[in-house]
């Protein structure tokens, strides 16, 4: 070591030691069903999403990240709580969350942190734990989106994804208190159902033929009767909304001008195409799947705006920005849209993770991970103790490179809106790194999947001689999961929330 770097060494130390007390900043960007197969550093072949690609070329890529749930509403439920959704109390869209729990918003609060959520809430109560909160109303339109807020409902004029990342960035810029710690949440609702694209993305991909996943036209032999029941495949169930038949109703003389202007001529040349049978299977899936694109394209470039606006401010040294999706999200795959299953597309979400000086650039994780993990994750970066009820584990180490000898080894699913919108059984499950059991309860019937000779799950070897072995193993595995996170041993929840009865009226006395 040279004079000069005996000099320098202590002060490179003594900046290091200042720099890593000072707490981080969190920036959490959520979208609602975004597929990881339609991110281009997940490999997609359907398109490119070059914003959301800096993250995995500046942070960490997680292959094997999963959900608890797979629906909006519990999803966004497990990742405040850090709890499954028997404990949380939203099993299902229908319910109202309780805002009175435990939440890590509130415990960054108390710890000095400012807490935003901005963007889709999808919650039905009011957010708790957040200073600053500008929410959509349930699911939120595409267009000219009325936001709740503490002081009322503000509507805005303007496509939805670009609504919510103009509110984040004008938080960021004004509103926040400079001299304290943050975490933001930026929540979009795209590319969530009926995919109703941007002005500046209505014609992108036309004149594209988008490829077909080679499960498309999936025969659901070899599975039990769900499969085959469901209402979410692309040939039957999609609306005329959802295929752009008819126009959104709420937009401006502007906006539907552009629109018309879109979709018109392509509406006019399927009507006089008179498609049925496959043609028609195949214009259905081109137009959804380039809807859903253009969706993510808006995403994306929002990504950016932000990305750009971190690194413009000197904000980004300081701040770890996360990428993820509330679930997966079917783009054809079995022949479906939609999600809820166990099945890979569903049970898998995207999670990338930029945090300068720790996370080596260009890295990819394939440790099995779930949503249930962000909560402790957020805590554990902000350097604040996680409580004992939580059921995740933090994900820093990983960030680090470092694996912790206990991570686990398997992951614990369950599905509960039945009745409910596209039928989809309930079910329940464990995956492993290369096996997946699944139990439809309501049925009473079992499938296995081996991932690696089977990785598109099309035929179950549940009952096979030769995975008795390991169906026990597995089988004794999930109760043991059932057992550590507390699932309750009736598992059939109501779907709808009770209704508080009403008191009878008095009767009026007689005169």
């Amino acid at each position: 070591m040279n004079k000069l770097s005996l000099i320098l060494f202590p002060l490179m130390v003594s900046a290091s030691i200042l720099y890593s007390a000072k707490p981080m900043n969190i920036v959490f960007m959520f979208a609602d069903d975004h597929a990881y197969q339609a991110i281009s550093a997940y490999g997609s072949n359907r398109n490119q999403t070059p914003n959301i690609d800096r993250l995995a070329k500046e942070g960490m890529l997680f292959d094997r990240a999963f959900v608890t749930n797979s629906i909006c509403a519990p999803s966004r439920a497990v990742i405040l709580t850090g709890k499954h959704s028997h404990l949380n109390g939203q099993l299902t869209n229908g319910q109202r969350f309780d805002g009175e729990q435990q939440t890590f918003p509130k415990l960054l609060q108390k710890k000095g942190y400012q807490t935003a959520m901005v963007g889709k809430w999808h919650l039905k109560s009011d957010p708790t734990g957040f200073d600053f909160w500008q929410v959509l109303q349930g699911q939120g339109p595409y267009y000219n989106p009325p936001m709740n807020t503490p002081d009322g409902v503000k509507k805005i004029t303007g496509y939805t994804t670009d609504v919510i990342t103009d509110v984040t960035l004008d938080w960021l810029k004004n509103k926040r208190d400079p001299n304290k710690p943050f975490i933001l949440m930026s929540q979009h609702k795209a590319p969530h159902r009926n995919w109703q694209p941007g002005p500046k993305y209505l014609t992108k991909y036309d004149g594209m033929d988008i490829p077909e996943p080679e499960t498309l036209r999936d025969d659901y032999k070899n599975r039990l009767e769900p499969a085959s029941t469901q209402a979410m495949t692309i040939d039957r169930h999609l609306s005329t909304s959802d295929l752009k038949i008819k126009a959104p109703s709420n937009l401006t003389p502007e906006q539907k001008e552009k629109w018309d202007a879109a979709y018109g001529p392509k509406n006019k040349a399927l009507e006089d195409a008179n498609l049925e049978g496959d043609a028609l299977f195949k214009w259905k899936y081109q137009r959804y799947v380039k809807d859903y694109l253009r969706c993510i394209d808006a995403v994306d470039e929002s990504v950016g705006r932000i990305l750009d606006y971190l690194d413009q401010s000197g904000l980004a040294e300081n701040t770890v920005v996360i990428y993820s999706s509330d679930q997966g999200w079917y783009l054809g795959e079995h022949g479906w849209y939609d999600k809820r299953w166990m099945y890979e597309e569903s049970f898998r979400t995207p999670l990338l993770v930029r945090w300068p000086g720790v996370t080596k650039p260009g890295s990819k994780n394939t440790d099995l991970v779930q949503n249930l993990d962000y909560a402790q994750t957020f805590l554990d970066i902000s350097g604040i103790k996680s409580p004992k009820d939580m059921q995740g584990k933090s994900i820093v180490p990983l960030l680090k490179g470092k694996k912790p000898k206990n991570w686990r080894k398997s992951l614990y699913y369950q599905y509960y809106e039945f009745p409910g919108g596209h039928s989809v059984r309930r079910h329940y499950g464990v995956r492993t790194e290369t096996h997946k059991l699944i139990y439809f309860y309501m049925l009473d019937g079992w499938e296995l999947y081996d991932l690696e000779k089977d990785p598109n799950e099309l035929n179950s070897v549940y009952g096979q001689p030769e995975y008795a072995a390991l169906t026990k193993e597995l089988k004794d595995e999930l109760n043991r999961l059932r057992k550590k996170y507390k699932v309750p041993v009736d598992d059939r929840p109501l779907t709808k929330v009770p209704r508080t009865p009403r008191k009878p009226k008095k009767e009026k006395k007689k005169s």
